[in-house]
């Protein structure tokens, strides 16, 4: 079977014919790719950052993505509050987002012994998924709005294929994302107007970012892998 990887560049190729059958893309950028006459039956397309403002997916002539955000909203209450742009919005979509996650965590606790750790289809465990949130808010609150350097050492960046034969205990991994979680309720319980405009230190690139954008993304990567970590539970359970 042959793999391309990161060497590979394939922009602007064209594919005439070609039999992509149970192709498996991850993390690929596939934004401007045109498809005529292909089919698609069966495909299976998750793209975060569809739901971001501007985001745009045509299937056969017909935009779809107000669609999938509306839908993701109607699956996942509360999700809709997560670009809240004012202190009190903002504390409350906190809330509903700890909230959803503590049902998660709950529906862990009563499934078999090890179901935190098991990974479908090469994707993050739910303790991996924890631990990379972990690290999400140390990145996007910890750095860009407290300004501090360090992070938990249990914090699973992307990429970081030697953390992931790493297993702690989940106890552990539950403690240190409670923590996290706790630091950012704790600012939000003050936070002013005046803060949330406050210029901040984008981690990744230059463009410009503020408290408020720092912390809708801490909001967005919650909302995004509870839908990835409850979708993998699904999958356990029928299994």
């Amino acid at each position: 079977m042959a793999k391309f990887g990161q060497s590979d560049d394939l922009q602007g190729a064209e594919f005439f014919e070609a039999n992509l059958r149970g192709a498996r893309f991850v993390e690929s950028d596939l934004s401007g790719a045109v498809m005529r006459g292909v089919d698609i039956q069966g495909a299976d397309i998750d793209a975060p950052w569809l739901a971001e403002p501007g985001g745009s997916l045509t299937v056969n002539g017909v935009e779809v993505a107000a669609y999938v955000e509306a839908e993701q909203n109607r699956r996942f209450p509360g999700r809709e509050t997560r670009r809240a742009e004012d202190p009190d919005g903002l504390r409350a979509a906190w809330a509903i987002l700890e909230k959803t996650w503590a049902s998660a965590v709950e529906r862990v606790a009563g499934m078999p012994e090890g179901t935190a750790d098991i990974s479908v289809d090469g994707e993050w465990s739910f303790a991996e998924t924890q631990r990379h949130l972990v690290h999400a808010i140390d990145l996007w609150f910890g750095r860009s709005i407290l300004e501090r350097e360090e992070f938990h050492p249990l914090g699973l960046r992307y990429g970081a294929t030697d953390a992931l034969t790493d297993k702690p205990p989940y106890a552990e991994v539950l403690e240190a994302y409670a923590g996290r979680v706790a630091m950012v309720r704790d600012f939000l319980a003050t936070v002013t107007p005046e803060e949330l405009d406050t210029p901040r230190k984008n981690p990744h690139n230059s463009n410009p970012k503020t408290t408020r954008s720092c912390l809708h993304v801490v909001l967005e990567e919650g909302w995004e892998h509870y839908r990835f970590a409850t979708r993998d539970l699904n999958t356990i359970e029928t299994r």
